[in-house]
């Protein structure tokens, strides 16, 4: 249990409204969180007087207020792993051609935080903000590859966690644990035409100081072009590799 019960449940509220397309009731609020409707009232009211959420009266709703807006500013303009990876994928983009990212574990999720493109490249839809499933993409399984099994198998416990896209990739549990096993060995990931056919993407994990994964970058090249996954995977590692160094993490073997 929490020691800070009530700060736990006003980061959830926030999230749950971030989550909406607009303001909600109190009662959705209370029915979405699984909480008291008097302690969702309590909860809003405080954060109302900070000014994180707001009252629409006439409505009878809640939305995100100033506050929020603000520190999602703050983010923007700190942005520290952005700002340490935008080089990283420049000069990849630079010396290979390819299309860039850099990703992070969003649940089962790989969220985009990066994307470099050189010119007249071919349109991909992992684009900054975009989620894709973590199981299908090459940074998502780089970053599963270094989590705790017991992870993996809390994101992915059964069949009906795995999506398809292309009609390829694993769709079991058993299926992910074994393609993982493998490319934790060999130190990347791959996948091609699982997310969109005719494309082939290879990605590295950089990890922080308790060797977790903190984000994947990965190289995006059309299928039919010449070169090599295991040439794309040895800049992205090197890559990976100076990421942790900047983040002052820790390589090693994933936890188990």
């Amino acid at each position: 249990m929490s020691l800070v019960p009530a700060a736990t449940r006003a980061l959830r509220l926030l999230r749950f409204l971030a989550s909406r397309p607009g303001p909600v009731s109190a009662s959705a609020i209370a029915n979405g969180l699984g909480l008291p409707r008097s302690s969702v009232y309590q909860l809003l009211e405080a954060m109302a007087e900070e000014g994180f959420v707001t009252h629409l009266p006439e409505e009878r709703r809640w939305g995100l207020g100033v506050a929020a807006f603000e520190i999602g500013s703050a983010y923007l303009r700190h942005d520290g792993i952005e700002r340490l990876a935008r080089p990283l994928l420049h000069q990849l983009t630079e010396t290979t051609g390819a299309t860039a990212h850099l990703g992070v574990l969003h649940g089962s999720d790989t969220l985009y935080l990066l994307k470099e493109q050189p010119p007249h490249a071919p349109t991909l839809i992992t684009g900054v903000g975009v989620r894709l499933p973590a199981h299908l993409t090459a940074s998502g399984r780089a970053m599963l590859a270094r989590l705790p099994r017991a992870q993996v198998r809390a994101l992915y416990p059964d069949r009906a966690a795995f999506t398809d896209r292309t009609g390829r990739g694993p769709a079991t549990p058993g299926e992910l644990r074994t393609l993982l096993s493998e490319e934790r060995q060999q130190g990347w990931s791959i996948e091609s035409g699982q997310v969109t056919e005719g494309f082939v993407s290879v990605a590295a994990a950089a990890t922080d100081h308790n060797g977790r994964p903190a984000a994947a970058i990965s190289l995006t090249v059309p299928s039919a072009r010449p070169v090599t996954p295991q040439a794309l995977a040895a800049r992205v590692r090197d890559a990976a590799g100076e990421l942790t160094r900047r983040l002052s993490g820790r390589a090693g073997s994933p936890a188990t």
